[in-house]
């Protein structure tokens, strides 16, 4: 008989000791009013400045402009982070980030260090093309990549590889991009309003082009070559301190070199812009798409290949591996479980296949010896919360398996087979009926199991599976028995 695992007890609860009160500044709600506080006081300054800029007129006209990739982008990014989808507050934040702090500290710093250079060497054209070309970009690129830098470091659950480095990376960019864009765009408009020009030849469309229509991916690129670095450093052990802080560093340093080289483009000419385009910046975004959706298809095979052991402990249906491994199974199941029970339920399954991922991805660090401390905890909770959502996610996919299933052709035999049809064998009924003429059909052959009926030992009651969990397997050349029961 099942029984219900113990609960993880508190990773500071040792024995015989007791709990020591986190001090007032360690409080998660003291540190989410700290940061939502300085994010909005730089979201005020950076509006103010940029108003300032561009006036009321302008930055109206920027404003509305510069929204419009900004759904694509955090779209496109979200479809990346589809196979284990983080939560919305590290997305939010990235956002704000990049649109508000980003922005004001290179406002601040590109500013004050054009200025400087301008005085210094008393040639303001030279300084300006230093700024762009060397200033900007280590400015730039260092203060989005501190967002990356806060995720990483507070939020480590959330970031385990290379793709929540790309999805945090770019969304911050895709914010530092917006602020940036309104200040171009409401400034060219205001030039407009002075020299009179409109329609496709004035200063607006042609700004509009550049930076909306042909490059409103071009900070992001940069920028996700830092997260990169970050995501390449997650999967490291934890003993190897010098990568963890070397690839990082190196992700900024060619996101830093990139951001110079297309700053620099308009020095090269007038076809320079567009030969650096086509040179660097396509080939570039190309070689990190697919390396994306590569990572993206090494992360469902994980799923398929790490699931089928707490399917075998009896914590997952033998089908599940599958449907969790495939983003089209997944789409059946959430919309099958949208259709019957609603946007609740619809929720559950979404969540359901987030903590399976998880868990997946979780044992895979630790076959690999990349496991933390709480390995053991973190995949009790993980296996718990899926025991929790399983009455509203296995209908949906058991369904999902049913109609992604590949089907196997079956040849006929070129001669007569007892059995077959035409040919019953004797005792055993033919076309579907039984020997006393009622209809076989849906009836499952004699110990087969059915959802009514489940084969012995398989746990259908309201606990866990006790004697079948495979908490702290022992990677390595010895692979536990997860059948054994205790």
């Amino acid at each position: 008989m099942a029984s219900s695992p113990p609960h993880p007890t508190h990773p500071g609860a040792a024995s015989g000791g007791t709990l020591r009160h986190a001090h007032w500044w360690q409080r998660p709600w003291v540190r989410y009013g700290a940061l939502t506080t300085l994010l909005a006081l730089s979201g005020l300054v950076i509006l103010a400045l940029v108003r300032e800029q561009t006036g009321t007129q302008g930055f109206l006209v920027g404003l509305g402009l510069a929204v419009l990739p900004v759904p694509l982008l955090v779209a496109a990014f979200r479809w990346l982070d589809r196979v284990e989808p983080g939560p919305w507050r590290n997305l939010l934040f990235s956002f704000a980030w990049g649109a508000c702090a980003a922005a004001l500290m290179a406002i601040v710093a590109n500013s004050f260090a054009t200025r400087w250079i301008a005085t210094a060497t008393a040639d303001p054209a030279g300084a300006d093309t230093l700024g762009a070309t060397v200033i900007a970009p280590v400015v730039e690129e260092s203060a989005k990549a501190a967002a990356v830098l806060l995720v990483f470091l507070f939020r480590r659950r959330d970031f385990t590889g290379i793709l929540d480095g790309v999805v945090i990376a770019g969304v911050t960019a895709t914010g530092f991009a917006f602020t940036e864009n309104i200040l171009y765009l409401g400034t060219a408009f205001g030039t407009d309003r002075l020299t009179g020009d409109t329609g496709v030849a004035s200063v607006t469309a042609a700004t509009f082009f550049v930076r909306i229509v042909m490059s409103p991916f071009a900070h992001p690129l940069f920028t996700v070559l830092t997260g990169i670095g970050f995501g390449v450093a997650a999967l490291a052990m934890e003993r190897q301190r010098l990568r963890r802080v070397l690839l990082p560093f190196g992700g900024l340093l060619l996101a830093m070199g990139m951001h110079a080289l297309w700053n620099g483009s308009s020095a090269l000419g007038p076809y320079g812009f567009f030969a650096v385009y086509a040179a660097f910046m396509v080939p570039t975004f190309g070689l990190l798409t697919w390396l994306v959706v590569w990572t993206r298809q090494r992360e469902l095979r994980a799923v398929r290949t790490e699931l089928p052991a707490y399917a075998a402990a009896g914590w997952l249906t033998p089908a599940e591996p599958f449907v969790l491994g495939s983003m089209r199974a997944r789409r059946i199941a959430r919309r099958y479980a949208r259709r019957y029970g609603g946007r609740a339920a619809a929720r559950s399954m979404a969540r359901y296949e987030a903590y399976a991922t998880s868990l997946a991805f979780l044992r895979h660090r630790g076959r690999l010896g990349r496991a933390g401390a709480d390995f053991v905890t973190r995949e009790r909770e993980l296996l718990l919360e899926l025991w929790h959502r399983r009455g509203a996610a296995r209908p949906a996919l058991d369904h999902a398996a049913r109609v992604t299933a590949p089907r196997v052709p079956v040849a006929a035999a070129p001669w007569p087979v007892p059995g077959a049809y035409g040919h019953p064998v004797q005792g055993h009924p033919a076309h579907g009926r039984s020997p006393h003429g009622h209809p076989t059909h849906g009836h499952p052959a004699p110990g087969h199991p059915t959802h009514d009926h489940p084969a012995p030992g398989h746990p259908t009651g309201g606990h866990p599976p006790h004697g079948h969990l495979p908490y702290g397997f022992p990677y390595g050349a010895h692979e536990p028995n997860v059948h054994r029961s205790s």
